[in-house]
């Protein structure tokens, strides 16, 4: 396995040069595989006492090579950037399926077999490099608001906790051979706060850092966040850690999420990324907008010089992904905002200050 690191100004570099693919769902795709418990619990936790069914992130351990399918579809479809499974793999979610101490093995797992195939694509065509993107999820417990609506003071997870669980994880992913780490799907901004301290403090202590990718979720047509942020307060405040790729994914499809990321795409002094939904979820939860469909909504964005790094998230599938890298392809990428003299703050609402 390499051991050369990919640093921030390399990909900096590569996103001069044009839009990178980013692959597509992994639920979506397990999904497809049809698993019942046996499947999730494999040989090892065949007599574990909770139910796993479900557990996607465990598959990397019990299912290896499904996973490794599903990337290397992604992969052939064009992508330049893997996402480790991992959305869910930390101590506090793995928590559920009372394999906490699991995580950091998960971790490690989903990164190594993210790499492998990376690898592999890279020495057939050196060209195109493939990346993996260490993916660290939003947990399932937020920090910002009270799950007990009889109690709106009441926390379920504090700061601290969620800077334990993501600096494990974050060791994990980087020891197991990830080029990225990518706080993704950020609905509350405190558990991204704390994320992004918890990452910054393990690259201290490994002595190098790698390329940071953020991107948040608008919940629906309010335009905000779970925890109430517009897409400007999101971005002024997450903007200190200084990554190199600032965007959006998940909840909404490319038509509800245009707006904002045109908004994004305006006010990001760093590399812009989107991965929307394949639409939104029908009666039966599943995902209608086709690849093709999606596509023509995609090449719009990169022709406005919205993009740099795009892919699909819930619903997507290798096809979507295969029609977006052709959609793109050869178009000129986002050039980021010039950096200004603005002191920017945020609450709910973004406040800039010129100098």
């Amino acid at each position: 396995m390499s051991t050369q690191k990919l640093t921030a100004d390399a990909l900096r570099d590569i996103l001069n040069e044009r839009i990178l693919v980013l692959d597509g769902a992994m639920g979506t795709m397990i999904q497809a595989y049809r698993l019942q418990e046996t499947d999730y619990r494999g040989e090892e936790f065949a007599n574990w006492p909770s139910d796993l069914k479900g557990n996607n992130d465990l598959l990397v351990l019990t299912q290896p090579q499904i996973i490794s399918e599903i990337h290397r579809q992604y992969l052939d479809a064009g992508a330049d950037i893997l996402e480790t499974n991992s959305f869910n793999a930390t101590t506090i979610a793995m928590a559920d399926y009372d394999m906490s101490h699991l995580a950091a093995r998960i971790n490690f797992e989903s990164a190594r077999l993210a790499k492998i195939l990376c690898e592999e694509f890279t020495a057939k065509d050196p060209s195109k490099p493939r990346y993996v993107a260490g993916v660290l999820g939003p947990t399932n417990r937020t920090a910002s608001i009270s799950p007990d609506v009889n109690d709106p003071g009441y926390r379920n997870v504090d700061f601290d906790t969620l800077v334990l669980a993501y600096s494990e994880a974050t060791r994990a992913l980087i020891e197991g051979g990830a080029d990225i780490i990518m706080l993704e799907t950020i609905f509350d901004t405190l558990n991204a706060k704390a994320a992004a301290f918890a990452v910054l403090q393990v690259f201290d202590e490994i002595g190098y850092k790698l390329p940071v990718m953020i991107s948040g979720t608008i919940t629906d047509a309010s335009g905000r966040t779970l925890s109430g942020q517009t897409t400007e307060a999101f971005y002024n405040s997450l903007a200190h850690v200084e990554p190199v790729t600032f965007g959006l994914n998940c909840a909404l499809g490319p038509d509800l999420l245009r707006p904002y990321v045109e908004t994004m795409s305006g006010i990001a002094e760093c590399y812009c990324s989107v991965h929307p939904n394949a639409g939104l979820p029908n009666e039966f939860g599943e995902y209608d907008l086709a690849a093709d469909e999606m596509s023509v909504e995609i090449k719009d964005w990169a022709q406005q010089g919205f993009l740099n790094i795009v892919g699909g998230c819930c619903g997507t599938t290798p096809s979507h992904i295969k029609a977006i890298a052709e959609a793109v392809r050869g178009l000129k990428p986002r050039q980021p905002k010039a950096v200004s003299n603005q002191f920017n703050l945020a609450g709910l609402e973004a406040f800039s200050l010129e100098w």
